[in-house]
């Protein structure tokens, strides 16, 4: 056999062995990293490279090399998932780098972190100012999470005292033209309804490439042909518009009558109404 054909089949065998290994050892693996996870990738990735080209030795002592650098990192995990000083010990610990405001130097030196790498780290984090940050910590995979103090953390409906109604996840209905009936039924819609938001946008689902339905229960789409114009959902806000007006033919029902049971009836509808109105005004706006 040629030497070229070798590699090949030693290389598409190693690649094998290592999809099905890191599947076994989990999504930690191709996310941040800690430091032991580290080493581990990199001398898996040795491996896998010396035995698919290294066509002089022997590829089962590499298989076995392999097994034995995937088998020792999953044991170790499982026994770290019962014992924090494993955990500790193998993953390493997060380290505080700011406190109450205050940069802990002597933590930056234990880190080996210099001033210019923390004030890099925070602007990855969109953060240009040191005196916005109450608190920081590097984690042991070697990110930085970080604290904003009150008074600079970014304004929330909470904040401002308004109620906001619970997001659900979107439902994609329509992938390259084709109905997803899973999540359609998983929006509680049905493909009538669908054909039917359909034709109110004037288009067909074979020139719609996503079409998602939100947490409103309105269809979005966007289509393969962007020069057409989607018209956006005019419900909601036909809705509010309708809720004004009545609230305006309340007080002007209140104000032209004489009857006093029959102008109180209409004050308080005109007040409820009006309350309806604010607790919904956010929602039916956008």
């Amino acid at each position: 056999m040629a030497d070229w054909v070798h590699i090949i089949i030693r290389a598409l065998s190693a690649l094998s062995i290592l999809f099905v290994l890191t599947r076994i050892l989990g999504k930690k693996q191709i996310s941040q990293l800690t430091f032991f996870e580290y080493v581990i990738g990199i001398t898996l990735g040795d491996l896998a490279g010396v035995i698919s080209t290294d066509v002089e030795s022997n590829f089962f002592h590499g298989v076995i090399a392999i097994l034995v650098w995937c088998l020792v990192p999953f044991l170790l995990e499982i026994l770290a998932l019962k014992s924090k000083t494993l955990r500790v010990w193998f993953e390493g610990k997060g380290t505080v780098l700011i406190k109450d405001g205050k940069v802990l130097e002597e933590n930056l030196k234990k880190e080996r972190y210099t001033g210019d790498e923390l004030l890099e780290q925070l602007r990855t984090k969109s953060v240009f100012r040191l005196a916005d940050v109450e608190f920081a910590m590097l984690e042991s995979s070697g990110d930085l999470s970080i604290l904003l103090k009150s008074d600079v953390q970014p304004l929330t409906p909470k904040h401002l005292g308004m109620k906001m109604m619970t997001e659900k996840p979107n439902h994609t209905v329509i992938m390259d033209g084709e109905i997803q009936g899973e999540p359609l039924a998983a929006a509680g819609k049905g493909v009538g309804w669908l054909q039917s938001e359909l034709d109110k946008l004037g288009v067909t689902k074979e020139n719609v490439f996503f079409g998602q339905v939100d947490t409103n229960g309105e269809l979005t789409v966007d289509l393969y042909d962007d020069k057409l114009k989607v018209p956006q959902p005019s419900e909601r806000p036909a809705l509010l518009a309708t809720l004004k007006k009545s609230e305006a033919d309340l007080e002007l029902y209140s104000l032209s009558t004489e009857h006093p049971e029959a102008k109180k009836m209409y004050q308080d509808c005109s007040e409820k109404l009006t309350k309806v109105i604010q607790d919904l005004h956010t929602l039916l706006k956008s």
